[in-house]
């Protein structure tokens, strides 16, 4: 924790809106709970001296201050580092394991994999929220759009998450800004102070009387600047300043603010120049290091005073310059020469075994031109950021090895390695620029064939849609006599892509690529996971389920045994389409688990995803909601797009008509803009389940027929067709569909598929083939997992029944179906249950509805957690919360269940049917 001098009462004049808004962000960090504000504003416009108001009137507050630095950019979590200082750090081992790992190999404190950059921001939230238990914490970050991307990214996520932990995190954000990890965090906009107030803060920096046309002119070129106000009439007589600052040409304010702090550096001692731009281009500010660099330059201690005494710059354990801009102005000034030099003194003052990454930076910043052992250091620094989870500034290094790299070759190469290290830190754009501007002619044919599949891979992440799969197949046939299991990861990457744009891919879509993997070599060794996916997928496409289905069971199979989730949506969709529930239920429980236990936290919305989705069908849906609130907890923590497949699937069996068309109508315009296929048919799949539940079958045909069309291996759908159809009238239009459904079934084998052929076959069947094949059915679906289709099957044998004037059996069948419905809050087919019910003559009650609960789904998701045996801070690392937020819902949730403790829950939690944003407790 660092102090800072008081505020400069006279730079708040006329600041009382922000004054204010910080007051009520600092009283509700004294009530418990926390706050965020970012403040945005030119250079200069005051968010420095309101940052310095927060901390002086933060009364009981510890508090940590640290100032982004554009020349800092490059190394990983330094920023983050400084402000988390020794005394956070010291309580790193009262965080969860996991975390705890986390940020201690992010901090090079500890020794292990590359940590998942999401997994660091909920370890500072929890070290933030520990901080706070003991006193009030006010985190400031000045000149945030300078962070290390690491640290930006990191900390957005933890004031993300914050709520009741009585921390206040206040950014300050120079504009014109482009970075984006700070976007939805409440703001406040700095502006120019008012004219009135202008006049009198330029009157109180200038020496006698301005003329006032002069005086107003000054006021209106600057626009209300505070340090433009403050810092440009410095030293200049009245007559020097009548032409106030209108001089044609003449740059913008923060550009003259800078001048004017070169001018008065350039009337210091050259000692003290020197001095000073030592501590510029330090990032950190450590004294002992500046001290110990300026000593190898011939520069005394002496040398800071007349900084000191200008004002310029504070001495303390860190050099801070008084404003930004002066270190801008410093740095700035200097020749490249003495820039050099001064990084090289830097850099023989760190000790290699303590900070390589950071010598090596000041060793690039040295360098006057190529050098290969600076470009081998670049690197070697380059894999220890990526080692601590930073691939941004990875990728950066290595942009920077590749400009110091002589040999054009070796050059080519490192181009294609920093290229890499942008596309996996995320950064499409920054990858093809680098490859843009490259000489790549020197690659051998090795190299251009893996140029070819990164561009391929670019126009995937960048697209997602139909351009991608010709791209990867292209580099894929390039690579099959360069390196076989490379080609094959292609193909698969080019087959995968292809099912994802499925109609809306480009050519022959899937069947081109599967054809091509089907012609490949074999896998050298031993098949993987991988290849057995590959092979069967491509056996699949070209000849059928038959062909495909043994060896897509036995890659399932592997995957169920194996820890890598590169492949980890191949196999999930294989599972379902395998009609394999079990399998899907499974891997998609291992998946989650896996990406939890090792921090993987780009994949885990996806697993969770895919688990909500095999978790619908057992009738589960509180469950259901609960996963997918858990995966918006952690794309809403990171900023990452929010995944809707799983909640249009759940509205679709809830029967929400409006939320399911809102969530349908954002998923198709999204998909169809990127050339996404795949979620469309989803789309239009669970359009099938909703308008089926409702009754309104011929709408349900329709989009049954248009996820047909667009899915060809969508299977699920097949079922939801033939009900369509046939509660149409038009058990015609069943027909060729259920002929591909009784291969699939066969193919597959599995009770889930064979029974719901069975229910599919007595829906177009007559007399006792049909009640044969609904008892058939029933039996199948009885011993799968599968409640929901079980419940169906119960409906639909129930309305077969009464067709057939059985009304007894009939309301046997179709009483249970509506328990069933009812328990799990499948309410439109419970509500067609009972419609079928009233028309036997039985009288159904209406559900009673005691007392709403009214829990959010964040609550019931808590609850449910909490019910299962889990710590607040088993929670809170689950869903992305501290442990206190954690007990500051379960306080509202005993509240609003009327019990007083977690042992109660089990009393109650089970009634709770979650509907929507809200669960009600329910009897029947």
């Amino acid at each position: 924790m660092v102090g800072t001098r008081p505020p400069d009462r006279q730079r708040l004049r006329d600041r009382r809106g922000e004054c204010a808004a910080l007051d009520r962000l600092l009283a509700t960090v004294h009530e418990g709970r926390s706050g965020v504000l970012v403040l945005r504003g030119e250079a200069g416009i005051g968010k420095t001296a309101l940052l310095d108001y927060a901390v002086e009137t933060a009364s009981g507050c510890r508090f940590a201050r640290v100032t982004g630095v554009e020349s800092e950019m490059e190394l990983t979590y330094a920023g983050l580092h400084r402000l988390c200082g020794p005394e956070m750090l010291d309580r790193l081992d009262r965080l969860p394991g996991p975390q705890r790992d986390a940020l201690g190999s992010a901090f090079g404190l500890t020794a292990g994999a590359a940590p998942d950059r999401f997994l660091v921001g909920l370890a500072v939230l929890s070290l933030l929220a520990d901080v706070a238990q003991e006193q009030p914490l006010l985190c400031v970050v000045e000149d945030a759009q300078w962070l290390d991307h690491a640290s930006a990214q990191a900390l957005a996520i933890a004031a993300r998450r914050l709520y009741a932990e009585s921390v206040c995190m206040l950014f300050a954000i120079r504009e014109p800004c482009a970075a984006s990890q700070f976007e939805g965090l409440p703001e406040v906009r700095v502006e120019g102070l008012p004219d009135r107030h202008a006049r009198e803060l330029l009157a109180s920096a200038t020496p006698g009387e301005l003329d006032a046309r002069v005086r107003d002119r000054i006021v209106a070129e600057t626009q209300g600047n505070p340090l433009a106000l403050l810092e440009l009439p410095r030293g200049l007589e009245p007559a020097e300043l009548a032409a106030g600052f209108g001089v044609p040409g003449m740059p913008a304010v923060p550009h003259r603010i800078e001048e004017s702090f070169t001018r008065r550096v350039g009337q210091l001692p050259a000692a003290t120049r020197l001095l000073l731009l030592v501590a510029a281009a330090e990032p950190t500010g450590e004294a002992q290091l500046v001290w110990r660099a300026a000593a190898r330059l011939g520069v005394g201690v002496d040398a800071v005073a007349p900084a000191q005494a200008d004002g310029l710059l504070e001495l303390g354990a860190r050099m801070a310059f008084r404003h930004p801009l002066v270190r801008s102005a410093v740095y700035g000034a200097a020749s490249p020469e003495q820039r050099r030099t001064v990084h090289g003194a830097l850099a023989d003052a760190i000790d290699p075994g303590l900070d390589p990454q950071r010598r090596a930076w000041h060793r690039a910043h040295a360098a006057p031109g190529p050098d290969e052992a600076v470009a081998d250091e670049l690197e070697g620094a380059a894999d220890g950021a990526q080692g601590r989870g930073s691939l941004v500034a990875a990728a950066t290094l290595l942009e920077r090895a590749v400009a110091l790299t002589p040999d054009p070759a070796r050059r080519a190469e490192r181009v294609l390695t920093a290229a890499h290290a942008h596309l996996d830190a995320g950064s499409t754009a920054a990858a093809s620029r680098l490859l843009d501007a490259a000489d790549l002619g020197r690659l051998d044919e090795l190299g251009l064939a893996q140029l070819e599949r990164m561009r391929a891979r670019i126009a995937f992440v960048a697209g997602r849609g139909r351009d991608a799969p010709p791209l990867l197949l292209s580099a894929a046939r390039r690579l099959e006599t360069l390196d076989v299991p490379l080609a094959r990861e292609t193909y698969l990457e080019a087959l995968d892509a292809a099912i994802f744009a499925g109609s809306l891919a480009s050519g022959r879509g899937a069947l081109e690529v599967a054809e091509a993997a089907r012609a490949a070599p074999p896998a050298p060794g031993p098949p993987q996971a991988s290849d057995l996916l590959l092979d069967g997928l491509a056996a699949l496409w070209t000849e059928g389920y038959a062909a495909g289905v043994p060896t897509l069971k036995r890659a399932l199979d592997a995957c169920l045994h194996g820890d890598d989730l590169r492949w980890i949506q191949t196999a999930l969709r294989t599972a379902r389409e395998l009609w394999d529930h079990e399998a899907w239920l499974t891997l998609a429980t291992r998946a989650v688990q896996l990406a939890r236990d090792t921090g993987a936290l780009t994949v885990l919305p996806l697993a969770l995803t895919h688990l909500a989705g095999a978790t619908v069908l057992t009738g589960d849906l509180a469950a259901t909601a609960a996963l997918i609130e858990e995966a918006r907890s952690i794309t809403t923590a990171t900023g990452s797009p929010p995944i809707s497949y799983a909640e249009v699937y759940l509205a679709a069996w809830r029967g929400l008509e409006a939320e399911h068309a809102r969530l349908a109508e954002e998923i198709q315009g999204d998909a169809e803009a990127r050339g996404e296929g795949w979620a469309i048919t989803i789309s239009e799949y669970s359009s099938a389940i909703l308008h089926n539940g409702l009754g309104k079958h011929r709408i349900a045909l329709a989009a049954a027929q248009r996820a047909r069309a667009t899915g060809e291996t969508l299977a699920w759908v097949i079922p939801e067709l033939v009900e369509a159809a046939a509660r149409s009238g038009r058990p015609e239009l069943a027909h060729p569909s259920l002929q591909r459904l009784s291969e699939l079934a066969r193919c597959s084998g599995t009770e889930l598929a064979l029974g719901l052929r069975a229910c599919s076959l007595a829906l177009v069947a007559e007399g006792g083939d049909a009640e044969d094949l609904f008892r058939e059915a029933l039996d199948r679906l009885s011993r799968t997992r599968a409640t929901a289709h079980l419940a169906r099957a119960r409906l639909l044998y129930g309305e077969w029944l009464r067709g057939a004037r059985r009304r007894l059996d009939a309301r046997e069948q179709l009483r249970t179906a509506h328990e069933m419905f009812l328990s799990m809050g499948v309410n439109a087919f419970a509500n067609r249950a009972a419609r079928g019910l009233l028309a036997t003559g039985e009288r159904v009650p209406r559900p009673r509805v005691e007392t709403p609960s009214r829990l959010t789904a964040q609550e019931a998701q808590i609850a449910r957690l909490a019910n299962e045996g889990l710590s607040n801070q088993e929670i809170g690392a689950r869903l992305f919360l501290s442990p206190r937020t954690v007990e500051y819902h379960l306080h509202k949730v005993f509240t609003k269940l009327g019990i007083g403790s977690r042992t109660e829950l089990g009393n109650v939690l089970p009634g709770v049917v979650a509907n929507g944003a809200e669960t009600e407790r329910r009897r029947p």
